[in-house]
Order: structure tokens, then sequence, then C-alpha cells
């Protein structure tokens, strides 16, 4: 794919990424999460309840 293709399809990818992107208080879009413990965990069903999201890579991987 030419130089200026690849560089216009990033833009564009990033364009798109940027007006997704929420502001501050808008209400966060729903999503349904694995927990450590095995359960799925959906956002819209923690409603009115603190929800803290910690992001960390498994033990012994590469992330």
């Amino acid at each position: 794919m030419p130089k200026r293709i690849s560089l216009f399809l990033v833009s564009l990818l990033f364009a798109a990424w940027v007006s997704a992107a929420p502001e501050v208080g808008d209400r966060a879009p729903d999503w349904t999460l694995p927990g450590t413990d095995g359960n799925q965990y959906t956002l819209s069903e923690l409603r009115g309840k603190y929800v803290v999201i910690a992001f960390f890579p498994k033990a012994f991987t590469g992330g």
C-alpha cells in the first residue's frame, strides 16, 4: 500500500477515535468485562455503585 494511502487511513482512524471520545460528564458506554473471579460484569448492572477498573498483565505474560 502506498505511503500516502496508509497515512490517510491512519488519519481517518485517528479522527474517528477522537470524535468518539467521551467528554467529561458524559455517561460511560455500556460494556461487559470478565472479572478475575470468572464472572462477567456489565456496567449497566452496576449503575449507582462505585466502579474501579484496573488493567494489568496476567502473570508470566509479556504484556
